[in-house]
């Protein structure tokens, strides 16, 4: 049962599975990372979405505009439980070699990879420690049309990283002015939605420069997720929209995006470089995902009126549309 909607910056409100009142199969919990820097970044994913189960893990090489995905799935029981709470609690999948774990130690998070044969023969291996820069995060409660459907979510940026991912024969500092994301997401969503989802996070001229923009489905009316972080100041925005170049077949993901809002408070432009694409459907199950990443310029104004200028940092820009 929902009891209250809105935002906030801590995570003041606790998800109770055994007290929700909608079946199984309805339930979607999820905890995605991304961490990288402008050469090259790790994605991962472990996600239970009722009556299908989910690990996934992406390297990105931005130099030379690739990436690699290997997923597995699987069907009703998942091999692996979800915290009700982003703040404590391990997840640990296991299948064959292949092996993802999540775990807590007080404020830091770290993540661990196993891959053989990630690549052809090459393996994948990645321990990853990320340590929050800020105190704030995004905490949202949205409540969808119908009733009893709802998300709860925390998006944490800022996340410095440090370790390493060995991915065949190369090694991949991740001290190297890395920078992660967590999207911790719990909740009874409707069958067809849409989404649209962006960040980033990272340092530039000194300083901490992080956001998160969506939005696309559920009843925002209360609040947005819309959030600047600069250093320790935390920017709440309104609604914001993404403008996608079309053409008559549907979106040019790999043409320039504006992200702006009414009031004149970001004004984004978005070149992408690369589109993690990924296009499912199985039976009832269907899922048309469009990761782009990419370098953002422009600007997000303070509190004060002054502007945050983003010079070409990267970060990522989503829509995803799914039936689930």
């Amino acid at each position: 049962m929902l009891f209250e909607s809105g935002y906030h910056t801590q995570l003041v409100k606790m998800y109770e599975k055994r007290a929700l009142k909608t079946p199984r199969y309805r339930l979607k919990e999820w905890d995605y990372y991304y961490v990288g820097n402008d050469r090259y970044g790790l994605a991962t994913t472990l996600a239970d979405n009722g009556y299908m189960w989910l690990a996934s893990v992406t390297f990105f090489d931005f130099a030379n505009k690739g990436e690699v995905t290997r997923t597995k799935m699987g069907f009703f029981r998942s091999p692996f439980k979800m915290p009700e709470t982003s703040e404590q609690g391990d997840v640990h999948f296991k299948k064959g070699a292949f092996r993802i774990s999540y775990e807590v130690h007080g404020k830091s998070r770290i993540i661990k990879v196993n891959m053989p044969r990630f690549a052809n023969t090459d393996t994948l291996s990645a321990e990853i420690t990320l340590t929050p820069q800020i105190n704030d995060s995004m905490v949202i409660v949205t409540p969808f049309h119908k009733a009893k459907h709802f998300y709860y979510n925390q998006k944490i940026n800022l996340l410095k990283a440090s370790g390493q991912i060995v991915f065949g024969p190369k090694s991949y500092n991740m001290s190297d002015n890395c920078f992660g994301v967590l999207d911790w997401g719990r909740g009874v969503w409707e069958y067809k939605n849409t989404w649209y989802w962006s960040s980033l996070s990272g340092m530039q001229d000194g300083h901490l420069i992080g956001f998160n923009l969506g939005y696309g489905f559920g009843d925002t009316s209360s609040a947005s997720e819309n959030i600047a972080f600069f250093d320790q100041e935390t920017i709440k925005l309104d609604d914001i929209q993404f403008d996608i170049p079309t053409y008559e077949q549907g979106f040019s993901y790999m043409k320039t995006w504006k992200i702006t809002d009414a009031s004149g408070r970001i004004d984004l432009e978005f070149t992408p470089i690369l589109d993690r694409k990924s296009k499912t459907s199985v039976v009832v199950i269907s899922s048309d995902q469009h990761q782009v990443f990419g370098f953002f310029k422009g600007f997000i104004k303070r509190k004060d009126g002054s502007k945050i200028e983003i010079k070409n940092m990267i970060g990522f820009a989503e829509r995803v549309v799914n039936k689930w």
